[in-house]
Formats: structure tokens, sequence, C-alpha cells
């Protein structure tokens, strides 16, 4: 895969998880690893980037007497998964081109 494509769709998956309930950086690569792989490198600065963008937001929790850093996708987050659900609908069409099948609505 492209690796451009994969990193675009890396937030959306960030996001999805979130979407499902909060979660923390090794839980999220656990649970993105069963769709496409992602490192902890890799990872980090997405959360980052989406954090910036104000898609999450953070808190911390104590976890055997250390502070484990959740992430929370906010209001914003879920409109950006909506907003790519229909766009990528128009891309679902280009790829049902391409392929020559006519039945792609």
């Amino acid at each position: 895969m492209d690796i451009q494509l994969k990193k675009g769709l890396l937030e959306f998956c960030v996001l999805a998880v979130l979407k499902k309930s909060d979660s923390y950086g090794y839980q999220i690569i656990k649970d993105i690893s069963t769709c496409i792989e992602i490192s902890e490198s890799t990872l980090y600065p997405i959360l980052k980037r989406l954090e910036t963008g104000s898609y999450l937001e953070t808190y911390s929790v104590e976890h055997n007497s250390r502070l484990r850093k959740y992430y929370k996708i906010t209001d914003r987050g879920k409109d950006y998964i909506s907003e790519f659900l229909e766009e990528w609908k128009q891309v679902m069409k280009i790829y049902y081109f391409i392929k020559g099948e006519q039945n792609y609505e």
C-alpha cells in the first residue's frame, strides 16, 4: 500500500478505535493491528497531530502506581470520521469505475 495513503488512513483507524471507547497507546496499537500494521513510532505522532487538531483529548489514570495517558475522541473527531466516510463514497465510485464495474451505487 502507498505509504502516504496508509498514513492518512491510520488517522481514521485511530479515531475509529477511540469512537468505540477511550484507550491508551499500547491498546490502540493492538486494536489497529488487527487491520493494518502500526508501530509506536508511527502512532504517537498521529495522536499528537489529532490532539493538536482537537480531534481527540487526553487524560491520565493511575494504573499499577503509574499514570497512564488515555485518549478520548471529541465531537470534532466524530465529525471528521463522518466527513471521511462521505468522501470515501466518491473514492469507491472511482474504484469501481477503474475495475470496469458499473454497479457502484
